[in-house]
């Protein structure tokens, strides 16, 4: 009876989250930025804020949309996460990560206060994945402090009036260096940052196919040398980055050619070609049928 009470509660909160019907907290230092920009963004803060808890007070269950850190200042409570249950007490920390449903509530005798730190942006789950956080979700911060220096420092930077974002983001990437260097997954290697690499490449290519994006920008987006990056990129995924850009995009025009009926010139301009005739040409050489043939042949 309660695992039916559970699915259906589960069911609920997804369909709320997915509608941003999401809880809100009146002690929470929110500021958000759309989707569109922050998954433009290497590295980012979200939220960040503090709350002394009254006894038993409980959030969720629920799913968050981006990485959250929460630092355990005094008292105690509970966290559950993937089926797990944690009993964190001053001086622990605990990562919630996106996606995943939790719940956490505290003690009714010595309730936590506790501060939180929100992260979001296409490295962060990278730059995580450089420690041991994502695999044990709890960690003992204990009395380090330069950990938790970070957050009181967030809290400062929030109430800025100018340049606010360029000072909550030096801070983050602090924040990051000293968890990678506090609690480092030594099962991390420098194949791993490669992979991480050629899956960002990738995204920014499905994120930005229908702009006048070049190898140079995405390599430029990452931080890397081009040549780096393109030996780098066929190696994991066995084509060329320009093959898979140009690929990807012929894919995009025969789903449009399919599914709407925009001219050829508009699907042109749709997946980046400013002259309808090139983008003719170039869609006969991959497919082996000019974009009016092959909208009769998929719509007949």
């Amino acid at each position: 009876m309660m695992k039916c009470i559970w699915t259906f509660v589960t069911s609920i909160l997804i369909f709320m989250t997915c509608c941003h019907i999401l809880e809100r907290n009146d002690f929470m230092l929110d500021y958000n930025f759309s989707n569109d920009f922050y998954r433009n963004i290497d590295a980012m803060i979200y939220t960040c804020g503090y709350e002394n808890c009254a006894p038993g007070h409980s959030y969720g269950p629920i799913l968050r949309n981006g990485y959250l850190i929460h630092y355990v200042l005094n008292g105690s409570g509970i966290y559950k996460a993937r089926g797990k249950l944690f009993r964190l007490k001053k001086g622990d920390a605990f990562l919630i990560c996106p996606g995943e449903l939790i719940y956490y509530e505290a003690d009714l005798h010595t309730p936590w206060t506790y501060t939180w730190i929100g992260m979001q942006g296409i490295k962060i789950k990278g730059y995580l994945d450089r420690t041991s956080l994502p695999k044990l979700l709890c960690v003992p911060f204990g009395q380090d402090e330069a950990l938790r220096q970070c957050h009181e420092k967030m809290a400062e930077a929030d109430q800025l009036s100018k340049n606010r974002d360029l000072r909550m983001n030096s801070i983050l990437y602090e924040y990051l260096f000293l968890l990678a260097d506090r609690f480092p997954n030594e099962q991390y290697t420098p194949l791993e940052e490669k992979k991480n690499a050629a899956e960002e490449a990738l995204r920014y290519i499905e994120d930005h196919y229908c702009d006048q994006v070049t190898i140079a920008d995405i390599a430029d987006h990452l931080g890397l040398n081009r040549s780096y990056l393109h030996r780098l990129f066929k190696s994991f995924t066995g084509v060329s980055m320009q093959s898979y850009l140009l690929d990807y995009r012929m894919r995009q025009a025969c789903i449009l050619l399919k599914t709407t009926s925009l001219s050829v010139r508009a699907i042109a301009h749709s997946v980046s070609y400013i002259d309808p005739l090139y983008f003719s040409r170039i869609f006969r050489q991959k497919m082996g049928v000019s974009p009016v043939e092959y909208r009769k042949s998929a719509t007949s």
